[in-house]
């Protein structure tokens, strides 16, 4: 379908805006009743990533206040909870398929000896969101969730090998399986990712604020490539929500505060390498 009145109406975006007349979920609620229900679906899609870290706190807190940004009230999640208790099988179309795996998996773990590392767990649920964002009958949207697991696995990757940690690649597709693998400094990958040299320039990348801007920028463009053609389409309408998304963070951080955050991100790296080193003695 063409959504030529909702698109033509929305005020232009660029990366460097500081400032926004809206919000994601304001647009969400101008936009989603517009939208037929197979499209409102890819909507919910870009929101099920919200979603993804409520359970995760859900889990670790019954009383966790929930993420907004998320397609999931608290009342529906406990709901869902108590069914699966019950054995009756829920009902919920905003809640994806892959609940049930994750879910089953970790209560399955809760009850035995099975390693309850936040970290592998995020990864999991990460790894489950991925296969079933790729799954999409949408070809754009496919494509992006397998663009965006491959520049989180190549630059996990390179991370990986500067501070001699294991390497978590996530997923099961060629990217994934090669870095697992590969034991060559590209991991075997050029001329198999497209983009493969930009993200190992990002990679390389010190200053890690920039190169968070730099992640971003490089999404900005993949979707203006990917959409220069689509004009009035569903497509459109999801990568204007990822533009909102990358504005209403950077807007929120000043230069001096996002190198403070980042720097606590390669502390925390930092520090798990030297436990690892530790328990290897």
């Amino acid at each position: 379908m063409n959504y030529y009145c909702l698109i033509a109406g929305l005020p232009d975006i660029g990366i460097e805006d500081n400032k926004l007349n809206f919000n994601l979920i304001s647009f969400r609620e101008e936009a989603r009743p517009q939208l037929s229900k197979d499209d409102a679906h890819v909507v919910d899609m870009f929101f099920t990533k919200f979603d993804n870290q409520n359970l995760l706190r859900y889990l670790k807190d019954k009383e966790v206040k929930f993420d907004d940004h998320g397609n999931i009230a608290k009342d529906d999640l406990e709901e869902y909870f108590q069914l699966v208790n019950e054995d009756v099988k829920p009902n919920n179309e905003l809640i994806p398929s892959y609940f049930a795996t994750f879910v089953s998996e970790y209560r399955e773990a809760q009850q035995g000896t099975a390693n309850s590392d936040a970290a592998k767990w995020e990864n999991r649920l990460s790894e489950l969101y991925y296969r079933w964002g790729m799954d999409c009958k949408n070809e754009f949207i496919a494509r992006w969730f397998e663009f965006n697991l491959n520049l989180n696995n190549i630059l996990a990757a390179f991370t990986s090998r500067k501070y001699q940690i294991d390497i978590e690649a996530i997923g099961d597709n060629e990217v994934s399986e090669s870095i697992k693998t590969s034991n060559q400094r590209d991991f075997g990958l050029t001329g198999i990712v497209d983009d493969f040299e930009q993200f190992q320039r990002l990679a390389d990348e010190a200053d890690m604020y920039e190169r968070e801007k730099k992640i971003d920028l490089l999404k900005w463009q993949w979707l203006d490539n990917q959409t220069c053609l689509k004009y009035f389409s569903i497509e459109v309408v999801f990568t204007y929500l990822v533009k909102l998304e990358i504005i209403e963070r950077w807007a929120g951080l000043d230069h001096e505060e996002g190198k403070k955050i980042f720097k606590n991100l390669i502390d925390s790296l930092k520090k798990d390498v030297s436990k690892n080193l530790k328990n290897e003695l």
